[in-house]
């Protein structure tokens, strides 16, 4: 595909919008990371820290919301309210899945591998690897788990999630509105993607807390 045409049928007003979503969501990061972090709200793990900071790049504000309603702790410890929504047990594969982006799209970038002519599958590849070893860290560092079963409740989750994250991705590419990774909109529709992500994923992530009800919340 044209670089010079991917995305052009895109509206207009989506890259002001792109931007204004995009500085919110930093700012809803450095806020909960300074809440956690400057302030004491602090959580069991640090990966568990790290995952709900992530949550604001495609939550941005309402992940805020959640941070104070769902998770935030008193200085003097103590544990959150288990009356929780899925959304809050489905927010580390979430934050994986944005950090993964993070890391995974720049790398194939870079690195010019292409499948049947387009980067799209090995995007889509890189950052289901990316975001299976993150979260099988958070799954043996806050719920205790083995290494295989960190691994395999990882896996289920991200392909889970890649139904609606990889499923927005295609359906971009195929209609031709797939703007580049360089471009702010091309974000702002991962963003989108993610959350597309979190409602195909929260089956498996209540399914797999089901599973282990022993477990204490991932976040």
């Amino acid at each position: 595909m044209d670089m010079n045409t991917m995305g052009a049928a895109l509206p207009e007003w989506l890259t002001p919008l792109a931007w204004t979503y995009g500085v919110l969501a930093l700012l809803s990061a450095a806020a909960i990371a300074a809440d956690v972090w400057a302030r004491g709200h602090r959580y069991r793990t640090v990966t568990a820290e790290i995952s709900w900071v992530g949550s604001a790049l495609f939550l941005g504000p309402a992940a805020l919301v959640l941070h104070r309603r769902h998770g935030r702790r008193p200085r003097t410890g103590g544990r959150g309210t288990d009356a929780r929504p899925i959304v809050v047990d489905s927010l580390p594969g979430g934050s994986a899945s944005a950090l993964a982006h993070l890391v995974g799209v720049p790398l194939v970038l870079a690195s010019g591998l292409t499948i049947a002519g387009t980067d799209l599958w090995v995007m889509i590849a890189a950052i289901a690897v990316v975001a299976i070893a993150l979260l099988t860290v958070h799954e043996r560092t806050t719920d205790g788990a083995s290494t295989p079963t960190a691994f395999t409740r990882a896996a289920v989750t991200v392909l889970a999630f890649d139904i609606g994250m990889g499923g927005w991705m295609l359906l971009l590419h195929v209609n031709g509105l797939m703007p580049p990774a360089t471009d702010v909109r091309f974000w702002f529709l991962m963003q989108i993607g993610i959350l597309a992500g979190l409602l195909t994923g929260a089956p498996a992530v209540a399914a797999l807390r089901r599973s282990a009800p022993h477990l204490p919340a991932t976040a």
